[in-house]
């Protein structure tokens, strides 16, 4: 199942589990704890108390009373004294602590808050880093959908150059309309030229030259002529690179349900979000992530925030989905896979 962040208030989430980022009493405080007793309401409260408090890392459960999901996992996280008093093995802790309460109370579902990166003073850069790993971890294991749910797109902190140049590259992009790799200020992974073609030049070398010289006599004609379509180009890369089909779709942040609708359609029409995850689990150039929109109606435009985005990702030869949608979250845009 896909890891999402997403920009939310956890109260109204609706997942099966909720986790509550909480002092070591449970009695409630401040932040994302004291919202969340105030949804929850006085039961809430009652509950915590019968529990006697939480040691820092460790994990309690509650059910979750007037909230929309069944359970409120409660976990506290490390206060940050410079990193070097077991801060980083108690915040994966918790975020373990709680993914197994919830597998153990057969939770399909959890939404996290960004745990010590408030109040306790955790460098956000490192409190999102640990949160994926450790959930990335349990997900090549278990099957659960989980959410890290943060209330703007400033608590993602991206790492360098990309805080640096992404901003820069967006707005230059936006400016002048220019092709990535026609943008010479920003260094790309080094590689052959030909390897990152523009995605200009993509559309261009892709069409067929020979289109206005093969023009149908009829649409009977042009319709027995169309093209393989999204499903059967993907399966296709799958096969040619030696992928298993879960490598696929956990590489593209996608569910194994969703994927299976894609495999069994060959007509089936994905979102542009779908099919760029897609492109980017399979590592696809810049022309070849042309190809595979056009499969599905879609195309990279330098008009779009999103669109620059993927581009520039693809030109730094970047492929991992998750520092992908770090970025399209900083810039309030659509993240790639399942929602």
């Amino acid at each position: 199942m896909p890891l999402q962040i997403i920009r939310q208030d956890i109260t109204q989430m609706k997942t099966d589990a909720i986790v509550n980022a909480a002092n070591s009493t449970l009695l409630g405080g401040r932040g994302v704890d004291g919202c969340i007793h105030r949804a929850a309401g006085p039961e809430l409260l009652n509950a915590c108390k019968a529990l006697g408090g939480c040691p820092t890392g460790e994990a309690r459960i509650t059910p979750g009373f007037r909230l929309s999901c069944k359970y409120i996992i409660h976990t506290v996280g490390p206060l940050w004294q410079g990193g070097h008093a077991g801060e980083p093995a108690l915040l994966k802790s918790c975020y373990r602590n709680a993914l197994t309460l919830a597998l153990e109370h057969g939770c399909r579902s959890i939404a996290f808050p960004l745990i010590s990166a408030g109040a306790y003073g955790y460098p956000k850069r490192q409190a999102l880093q640990i949160a994926e790993d450790t959930i990335l971890t349990f997900l090549e294991q278990h099957e659960m959908a989980v959410y890290l749910v943060l209330l703007d797109p400033g608590a993602v902190v991206l790492n360098e150059p990309y805080a640096t140049e992404l901003p820069a590259f967006v707005r230059q992009m936006l400016r002048k309309g220019q092709s990535p790799s026609r943008t010479h200020g920003f260094p790309l992974r080094r590689r052959k030229a030909a390897a990152v073609p523009t995605l200009e030049s993509t559309l261009e070398e892709d069409a067929c030259p020979q289109a206005a010289f093969c023009i149908p006599s009829s649409l009977n004609e042009r319709l027995a002529q169309i093209d393989e379509s999204f499903s059967q180009m993907l399966l296709r890369k799958i096969d040619q690179l030696g992928m298993t089909d879960s490598a696929c779709y956990k590489r593209a942040n996608i569910d194994r349900k969703l994927f299976s609708k894609i495999r069994s359609d060959m007509h089936y029409k994905p979102s542009k979000s779908t099919a760029v995850a897609f492109a980017i689990a399979l590592q696809l150039d810049g022309q070849e992530t042309g190809e595979l929109l056009r499969k599905a109606g879609f195309a990279l435009s330098n008009s779009s925030k999103f669109d620059i985005i993927i581009q520039y990702f693809i030109a730094k030869g970047n492929y991992n989905i998750f520092e992908i949608n770090e970025a399209l979250f900083a810039f309030d845009q659509p993240l790639l896979g399942s929602r």
